[in-house]
């Protein structure tokens, strides 16, 4: 099946990373693992906290963030229940794999002075709810029963979301990709998703072939010899 096998890790910007990495490591326990400029951006820096299981948290500091603010309900949702801007990131959930964890992170994040409410009951994962550096919204999950979507997917809100009963049973049981490999990077279509570089700067690089891109070899190598 080609599809994503977990989270890398999920990028939060920051404009103090000194504050997002004393926050994650000492109050949420995240060993520190890589500090380093952020490749090929200038000014900026690139912090990772690692996580069980293979992945990681990611700080970003650059130096336009600083100048930017910080708006609740439209950069920050602030809560669990409130919105910000499509697109943003309303809230980060990190998983424990036990009551007595769950617990045990709530009394640690307390200890350092920082409010906490919760367990509160889902069904399928009980939740601890906090606030991070700059407004982060932020939960600690447990997965207590594996999510049955017959349960839990609810046909008034299939209606709600605009997805009739034949959409959602393809996207219960998305096809698998039979098709061949090395596909060559589409025509520009404005229709589609793109980053937001200069579009003259985004059509060069979509315009070098795979194989060139990935020889670069610039940033291969910590920045620390072995």
């Amino acid at each position: 099946m080609t599809q994503p096998n977990g989270i890398h890790h999920i990028a939060i910007m920051s404009a103090d990373i000194r504050k997002h990495v004393e926050f994650f490591s000492t109050v949420m326990g995240c060993p520190l693992v890589a500090l380093f400029g952020m490749h090929g951006v200038p000014g900026g820096l690139h912090a990772f906290l690692r996580l069980e299981h293979g992945c990681y948290f990611s700080i970003v500091q650059l130096p336009a963030a600083a100048g930017i603010p910080i708006e609740i309900g439209r950069t920050h949702s602030g809560t669990g229940a409130n919105a910000c801007a499509p697109g943003a990131l309303q809230h980060v959930a990190f998983a424990v794999s036990s009551e007595t964890a769950l617990l045990s992170m709530r009394d640690r994040i307390r200890s350092h002075g920082v409010n906490v409410v919760g367990p509160l009951n889902h069904g399928f994962c009980k939740s601890l709810y906090f606030a991070g550096p700059d407004h982060l919204t932020l939960e600690i999950a447990l997965s207590v029963k594996t999510i049955d979507p017959a349960q839990w997917i609810d046909p008034a809100t299939l209606a709600a979301a605009g997805i009739s009963s034949e959409e959602a049973e393809g996207y219960k049981a998305p096809a698998p990709y039979t098709g061949r490999p090395n596909v060559a990077q589409p025509p520009y279509d404005p229709n589609k998703p793109h980053q937001a570089y200069p579009l003259d700067v985004y059509m060069a690089m979509l315009a070098k072939p795979d194989d060139v891109v990935g020889a670069q070899d610039a940033y291969s190598h910590p920045p620390v010899p072995p």
